[in-house]
């Protein structure tokens, strides 16, 4: 009888964690930023450390080429530059190790179309 009662505690306490691990989880990024030329969304579905799919949204301006790189400026990080191919007209998507650790990360997305060039930026909180 002892035994089933460990089992039964153990089972409850699984999906006790399994349910409010998922709860916690990160919620997806959206951050807009508007330059001269471009005005894009930064999408990230879900922001935490490590490979993650960055996607760029152009709402406005027709670039050719879409780079996307961060910075940890309080910690002195950057990331090198991921090439963005595009999905679908006017939607452009990075993926690397673009967080290597959570924190506040300033994201550059560099545009290059027939309106020039324009480099954006937008903040980003990512959470582990």
């Amino acid at each position: 009888m002892k035994r089933i009662l460990i089992a039964v505690a153990l089972v409850v306490a699984a999906a006790v964690i399994f349910i409010v691990g998922r709860s916690l989880g990160a919620e997806p990024l959206r951050v807009s930023s508007t330059g001269s030329r471009y005005a894009v969304t930064v999408v990230v579905d879900e922001p935490t450390t490590g490979r993650v799919p960055v996607e760029v949204r152009v709402a406005s301006g027709d670039p050719d080429a879409v780079a996307v790189s961060a910075v940890m400026p309080g910690m002195g990080h950057a990331t090198p530059e991921l090439t963005a191919r595009e999905t679908a007209p006017g939607r452009f998507v990075a993926e690397g190790e673009l967080f290597p650790m959570s924190g506040a990360w300033e994201v550059s997305i560099r545009l290059d179309g027939p309106a020039g060039a324009e480099t954006l930026v937008v903040n980003a909180l990512i959470t582990g």
